[in-house]
């Protein structure tokens, strides 16, 4: 297994809309990421987030599949519209 998982701190710009949408799209690459096995996404709860208010860990089944997804044309469509609204984390890690 693969984890990728990664945090955003909202800018200004970003409206509960914008936020609503990120979650929904993201929630919805389990069905079209191929190697995608779970995706968690929601609110960060830790009194230590340092402003990342938005978290999400994703499972794929390998490395390869995660490399993919960073390419993947749902993954970029994504990113198109959200990447202006954030400033993002991420980590990974072969579990």
């Amino acid at each position: 297994m693969f984890i990728h998982i990664f945090g955003f701190r909202w800018k200004p710009t970003a409206t509960d809309a914008d936020k609503v949408r990120a979650r929904k799209e993201i929630l919805a690459f389990h069905s079209v990421i191929p190697g995608l096995v779970a995706v968690n996404v929601g609110p960060n709860l830790s009194p230590r987030g340092q402003g990342y208010e938005f978290v999400g860990l994703m499972t794929f089944t390998s490395k390869e599949y995660a490399d993919a997804y960073s390419t993947h044309p749902a993954h970029l469509a994504l990113l198109e519209w959200l990447v202006p609204l954030i400033d993002a984390v991420e980590l990974d890690l072969q579990a």
